[in-house]
């Protein structure tokens, strides 16, 4: 089981934020208290695409300390893909899939940029 971290910044008034989130709820509220983020932050449906944390640049740091994972701007949508996978349901498998394919066409697209 792991927790995420990814490498956007998205500006939220005085600070530079990105997202956390994890392959179970437990190890993300986990996460949370260890680097002192407050439960009451957590970003779940119907409000967001998926269950995660906004942090600030400083809390991904420590989170990192802690054994977060570094993941790309793609990182929550194949977190989202994988767990359509896994869901068994044939209909979200397909979708979780193509969304995978999409994933990889986007990263060789943005290597071939860089």
């Amino acid at each position: 089981m792991t927790v995420y971290v990814d490498d956007v910044q998205h500006k939220f008034r005085h600070m530079t934020m990105c997202h956390m989130w994890a392959d179970t709820l437990a190890e993300l509220l986990a996460m949370a208290r260890r680097i002192g983020v407050q439960p009451k932050w957590l970003q779940q449906p119907p409000k967001a695409s998926w269950v995660h944390f906004d942090i600030s640049l400083g809390k991904k740091d420590l989170a990192r300390k802690y054994g977060a994972v570094l993941t790309d701007k793609f990182g929550p949508v194949e977190h989202l893909a994988k767990l359509d996978i896994a869901s068994g349901d044939l209909e979200r498998v397909k979708y979780g899939q193509a969304k995978l394919q999409q994933v990889a066409a986007a990263r060789a697209l943005r290597s071939a940029d860089q």
